[in-house]
């Protein structure tokens, strides 16, 4: 039985690897967005992801939105952590340097760590934080790297926003925790959600610029797999897997993301980007290698599912 519970419990994280590498995607989808209004992108990234779900529970008829009927705090959780994690992001990086911002942001991983321990009663091994904070590491030299020319005077307000942003996201992956005995289907339900509140704030403060062919092309695959796909695997991981491992695992994204970056030439390679890099590895290596045999430790890394 115990055996079972752990075979569980990894299957789970690696589907939260998933989500990971999905959004490791998002940097270079983003770019080819360049243009589309942040709000509008979100809306129709969501609504893609929306669509997408209603084609595929739609084929059962209305008994396929049958897991749709949760409680009120359910639905209010995801919207949170999806919608409100994503409107303060995007007005952290407008009204902070990028690099600066984004390293706030990335707190989260580090913050799901500890957080997992403290809510999750997930037992915490020094592997798990010391890989953690290796991950921060690298990722703080990433950030500095990609923007040399931050702004003399201090964006409190864009610092709070980032800062915000990685306490919503660590605090909704750890609070899914609760709702384990409900279905991800319902992340569809809230990509809908997250697209009328984003169609709101565009309509309030943007203006529309209808995509063109490549823009369209690159936002379908955006709802498709980092505003879609992704959330769902993510929300599964959270719920049956082990946070600490996903918080460590999730400080390869930023490295994936500007690997990637560089190999279609929409960034600068440079040799230090080793450093960065192995720091990363290192730290996922470190934060997911499993004990001795003798010890306990992987009984603890299940969590009380």
């Amino acid at each position: 039985m115990a055996t079972s519970r752990v075979r569980s419990a990894h299957a789970a994280t690696a589907v939260g690897v998933i989500a990971i590498l999905l959004w490791s995607c998002l940097a270079l989808l983003t770019t080819l967005t360049q243009g589309i209004p942040p709000f509008e992108l979100l809306t129709l990234s969501f609504g893609v992801a929306f669509v997408a779900t209603l084609m595929v529970l739609g084929r059962h008829g209305l008994s396929g939105f049958s897991p749709w009927r949760q409680p009120w705090a359910v639905w209010a959780t995801g919207f949170v952590g999806i919608f409100v994690y994503h409107a303060l992001y995007f007005f952290a990086l407008k009204s902070a340097p990028a690099a600066e911002a984004s390293l706030i942001n990335y707190l989260w991983p580090l913050l799901l760590v500890l957080f997992s321990a403290f809510v999750a009663a997930e037992k915490l091994s020094k592997r798990q934080v010391f890989g953690a904070v290796l991950g921060l590491a690298g990722t703080a030299f990433i950030m500095q790297q990609r923007d040399t020319h931050a702004a003399a005077a201090m964006p409190v307000a864009g610092y709070l926003a980032a800062l915000g942003c990685a306490l919503i996201w660590a605090g909704y992956s750890v609070f899914n925790r609760r709702f384990q005995d409900v279905p991800s289907s319902i992340i569809g339900g809230i990509c809908g959600m997250s697209a009328a509140a984003g169609l709101l704030f565009h309509l309030a403060f943007e203006t529309t610029v209808w995509p063109d062919a490549g823009q369209w092309a690159a936002i379908v695959v955006l709802g498709l797999g980092p505003a879609g796909l992704a959330f769902f695997a993510w929300d599964h991981a959270t719920k049956h897997g082990s946070l600490a491992t996903l918080g460590a695992l999730s400080y390869l994204a930023p490295l994936i993301s500007t690997l990637l970056l560089i190999v279609v030439g929409r960034s600068p390679a440079s040799p230090l980007l080793m450093i960065p890099a192995l720091l990363i590895i290192a730290g996922a290596v470190i934060a997911t290698s499993h004990p001795t045999a003798k010890t306990r430790s992987t009984h603890s890394m299940v969590s009380h599912e």
